[in-house]
């Protein structure tokens, strides 16, 4: 279906984007208190030898830390409160469970919204994504490196828990960024060691390793998943600077991904990423009554589940074409051409 032209979208949408105060402390209190919950059971597990019960529990503790995170995320954009330093605060303070160092990650973010789908502003705040002419002028080594990237063992499994643990605890990205990006990860790192210290001492450190860890781990892969297939699928969006358009990017480059109502919530609805994009002060809680005000944005870009296991695979940009396409369908074309 054509799409919608994302200026006049921005002016319709902006009646959703003033948050409800008690609505965002419910939110919160209905990510915080059951993650607590499960953690508090789950520590209680670990401490009497029910290892295989703790480790059960890490499962749904992740989803909690996964819709927490999406609350860091709007606090991010300042959309989650009107006054500024409560999103900063309390971004801050979610950030210590995220492992995620927040006024680090609320400028990468910004990078990255204001950059998805340009081809030479790639690198900061995203999947690396290689077009098919780099990767063919890669040495060999060099691309089998891409495609052990791009491989969904280390994508989804090693990558996440790789950013997560040992990536965010250094600025990556604004290392030369002044000294405030430092003190972001270095006063998280702080903070997280207080916390894995209160932990430790509270309910031992066999809870670190089989709640904690597991938690972070499971929650990690859940949000890069997410990431990836809010940009990553069949009928993307990627342009060149000069013929890249922020309108195409925001409707086009980002998914609506369509899931079951329970994960939907789990999710915080980051899934309706093509609206977020269009107008990212829009607290997520809003987002369902977007899409039913205005049907028409919900067939936009719409990605289901089983659609997005099939984008797993796709993991070159194809400038001829303009569509992803996999390192098998590169070499299909490959001995086409040979034998032609």
């Amino acid at each position: 279906m054509p799409t919608p032209d994302t200026r006049p979208w921005r002016n319709r949408l902006a009646p959703y984007q003033q948050p409800s105060a008690s609505r965002s402390i419910l939110e919160i209190v209905l990510s915080a208190a059951p993650l607590a919950a499960i953690w508090g059971g789950a520590w209680v597990a670990a401490a009497f030898g029910l290892w295989w019960l703790a480790l059960l529990l890490a499962v749904p503790a992740a989803g909690f830390l996964v819709r927490l995170f999406m609350v860091q995320h709007d606090c991010s954009h300042r959309s989650f409160f009107r006054n500024r330093a409560a999103n900063d605060w309390i971004g801050r303070v979610i950030g210590v469970l995220t492992v995620t160092p927040y006024d680090c990650w609320r400028q990468t973010h910004a990078i990255h919204h204001a950059t998805s789908g340009d081809l030479d502003r790639r690198g900061l705040g995203d999947i690396m994504t290689l077009t098919v002419a780099e990767y063919r002028a890669l040495p060999f080594w060099r691309r089998l490196g891409y495609r052990l990237y791009r491989h969904p063992v280390v994508l989804f499994g090693v990558g996440p828990a790789y950013v997560f643990l040992l990536e965010q605890r250094l600025p990556s990205g604004l290392m030369k960024g002044g000294w405030r990006p430092w003190l972001s990860a270095m006063g998280t790192n702080l903070a997280i060691a207080a916390f894995l210290l209160a932990v430790g001492l509270l309910a031992g450190w066999q809870a670190l390793l089989l709640v904690n860890l597991p938690t972070l781990v499971i929650a990690a892969s859940i949000g890069v998943w997410l990431f990836y297939v809010q940009h990553q699928f069949e009928g993307t969006y990627w342009a060149r600077r000069g013929e890249w358009d922020l309108t195409e990017a925001a409707l086009k480059g980002a998914s609506h991904y369509h899931l079951p109502a329970p994960l939907r919530w789990m999710t915080a609805n980051i899934g309706v990423h093509h609206v977020h994009h269009i107008a990212s002060r829009i607290p997520f809680y809003r987002l369902p009554a977007v899409l039913r005000d205005h049907p028409e944005l919900s067939k936009v870009s719409r990605l289901s589940v089983p659609q997005s296991l099939r984008a797993i695979p796709l993991s070159l940009w194809d400038e001829a074409s303009e569509r992803l396409i996999s390192f098998r369908q590169l070499a299909r074309a490959d001995r086409a051409a040979r034998a032609a």
